[in-house]
């Protein structure tokens, strides 16, 4: 099922019909494999514009991903082109096993998609458009809609044209939350909505994922995709940037710590050693050509203690290079990245000339700011493309 949107270009967006195959579980037909959303190389330009440039991912059965980008990145361009409201420029994808290009009411059969500016009849009161939805969807649940909408503490008896825009969105994903389609895509579910109201409809998303339905996320909200997600996918700029694992993210930390006096940037250590941008380098070596002018006199001992810690400072051990990364902040800090258990690396900091240490949770906002705002390469971290026998014809 598919609500209507306010994009001229749609094409009419009413629920159809779910063929749901007895002993499969939401109607997932057999052909479809492990991947229950599979792209290749998809891309969608206008003219000399590309919205959407070889995107390549995965999304498994069962599995909620969740889909971060600024606006522009390319999100909702990737979520039409799967739905079959757009043809791609190039590239193939399968959703439930169909080519959205090839069979496109296939693929709604098995997607309920909450569109970001989902549109409901305005004559109709909430109760009405309801039942409207479970009626034309054979697969409709009016019990499980109005349960939904109970716990979003909607009133049902409204007219949609005097309902606030959270009113509305709340009836959406009443609609969408009814019928039992083996795979859910919301853009932006939440927004509009005050926080009390965001946490029940994160929740309806893990129930959903405890069903073992498929769930694709857009939101601009990092806590709610930490929350929900089991992987992430960052777009940018109509790339696939990076893609992430969630329990692999929970073990990333980072720590932050001014050292006991300057110390020099390393020059020729690079190994898995993050460099400065020009603009760090340059603060960094005021702050030391500062405290150097004040600083007592050196003598040979001094120098060579100071040399000593140094070296013993950039030194990271073999042990921890394929883990840990270092470089500064602009302020002047000392930043270590660390990915893994952290006992090991607490050994290695307790030997440096750190003080006020700090150490949290690395998180989704430390990586959307390197994702988006570093100044590497835009780089596709999805999985290798499958053949074109297996993704379209």
């Amino acid at each position: 099922m598919t609500l209507p949107t306010d994009r001229p270009d749609d094409p009419p967006a009413l629920p159809v019909e779910i063929s749901a195959a007895p002993d499969i579980p939401y109607g997932l037909p057999e052909h479809c494999g492990q991947a229950m959303v599979r792209t290749c190389r998809l891309s969608k330009s206008y003219g000399n514009f590309t919205a959407l440039s070889d995107c390549s991912l995965e999304v498994s059965p069962g599995e909620i991903f969740g889909l971060l980008g600024p606006n522009g990145a390319g999100k909702t361009t990737l979520i039409r082109a799967l739905l079959g409201h757009l043809h791609p420029t190039s590239g193939k994808s399968l959703v439930a096993g169909f080519d959205p290009q090839v069979d496109p009411v296939a693929v709604r059969r098995h997607v309920a998609y909450l569109p970001g500016d989902a549109r409901l009849p305005r004559h109709m009161n909430g109760k009405g458009v309801l039942e409207f939805f479970a009626e034309i969807h054979p697969s409709g649940e009016l019990s499980r809609s109005l349960a939904v909408a109970e716990a979003l503490e909607l009133d049902l008896s409204r007219r949609v044209a005097f309902m606030s825009t959270g009113m509305r969105q709340k009836l959406a994903l009443a609609v969408v939350f009814g019928p039992r389609t083996p795979i859910l895509i919301l853009d932006e579910p939440t927004a509009n909505l005050d926080p009390t109201v965001r946490g029940q409809v994160l929740e309806e998303v893990l129930a959903a994922g405890r069903d073992g339905r498929t769930v694709m996320l857009s939101s601009h909200v990092l806590s709610e995709i930490e929350q929900t997600c089991v992987r992430v996918a960052f777009l940018r700029r109509g790339h696939l940037a990076h893609q992430l694992t969630m329990s692999d993210l929970f073990q990333r930390h980072r720590v932050v710590a001014r050292t006991e006096s300057p110390l020099q940037q390393p020059t020729n250590r690079r190994s898995k050693t993050t460099a400065l941008d020009s603009e760090a380098r340059k603060k960094t070596t005021a702050s030391a050509d500062a405290a150097s002018a004040t600083a007592s006199p050196a003598t040979p001992d001094a120098m060579a203690r100071r040399g000593d810690r140094e070296a013993a400072f950039w030194e990271v051990p073999s042990e921890l290079r394929s883990s840990v990364e270092v470089g500064w902040l602009d302020d002047g800090r000392i930043r270590i990245d660390t990915a893994g258990d952290l006992q090991p690396v607490l050994g290695w900091l307790s030997e440096l000339p750190l003080v006020d240490v700090r150490i949290e949770p690395l998180g989704l906002h430390a990586v959307y700011r390197s994702v988006h705002f570093g100044d590497e390469a835009v780089v596709s971290a999805g999985p290798p493309c499958s053949t074109s026998s297996d993704v379209g014809a």
